[in-house]
């Protein structure tokens, strides 16, 4: 059995047949699965598919993306969402220096409100990366944030990843290991122990390979986990079971046994 441990049921991209990836995603031996909150719209939506599906949980936060739009009124409702039973996390939350579609200062200056944020309601933070590895660590490496966290999509080296580790964090591993042009990434995962690692889709970004290009879902989440295996030369039933207990420490007790 897997979790998948970062997943955006909530986009539109699974409009159509949300109830039907679900479905698959059970078929396919997932047992659980956290779909993560963008914008304060999308998370309503998320907490309301994981109030509707036993197999699903949410995340609450504003994408650096989206930060821009943030006003009075956001972290309020955040915090409403937050108390819901099945929201498991803060996040995603970050920088993204790739796209600024949020100028960088205001994302820096969100970024360390949403930090504060989630540590006032005491919840572990998942953490968005891109080609913003020196300022994410700068933000993490003071935080006192009990909980800790997961490093989504993990992008970083082997140095940064075990200073997060060090932190608290899980790093988390995405379709994107079972590209050619990995190499960096499977680096990561043959140098840092299964008890640190998380798998994740992203869905309905970054398919694995053969789905590459395609809208991802959480049943490709076993390819990933799969390429992992092969990675470290250990069955794919081992990873299951080991980044699955690690997702449900990261996300306490409201994940059930």
């Amino acid at each position: 059995m897997f979790i998948d441990s970062h997943v955006h049921l909530e986009m539109r991209e699974f409009n159509r047949d949300r109830s039907q990836v679900i479905a698959r995603a059970k078929e396919a031996g997932i047992e659980l699965m956290v779909t993560v909150g963008t914008t304060l719209a999308d998370c309503r939506k998320a907490v309301s598919i994981a109030q509707q599906h036993e197999t699903v949980y949410a995340a609450v936060g504003i994408h650096p993306h989206e930060v821009r739009n943030i006003d009075t009124s956001t972290y309020d409702e955040i915090r409403k969402l937050a108390g819901h039973g099945k929201v498991v996390a803060y996040g995603e939350i970050g920088l993204d220096f790739f796209r600024n579609l949020s100028p960088r200062d205001v994302q820096i200056n969100r970024f360390s409100e949403q930090l504060e944020l989630a540590l006032e309601m005491d919840l572990p933070v998942i953490i968005h990366d891109r080609e913003a590895h020196r300022e994410i660590w700068d933000a993490l490496k003071n935080w006192p944030g009990k909980q800790g966290g997961i490093i989504h999509c993990f992008s970083g080296d082997y140095e940064l990843a075990v200073k997060c580790i060090d932190k608290g964090f899980y790093i988390s591993i995405p379709g994107t290991i079972t590209f050619r042009k990995s190499e960096q990434l499977a680096e990561v995962v043959r140098k840092i122990p299964l008890q640190h690692l998380l798998v994740e889709t992203d869905a309905p970004y970054l398919a694995p390979h053969p789905h590459r290009g395609k809208r991802n879902e959480p049943a490709f989440v076993v390819l990933t986990a799969g390429k992992i295996a092969e990675i470290k030369n250990v069955a794919i039933e081992e990873v299951g079971r080991i980044t699955s207990l690690n997702a449900r420490k990261i996300f306490g007790k409201q994940i059930p046994d």
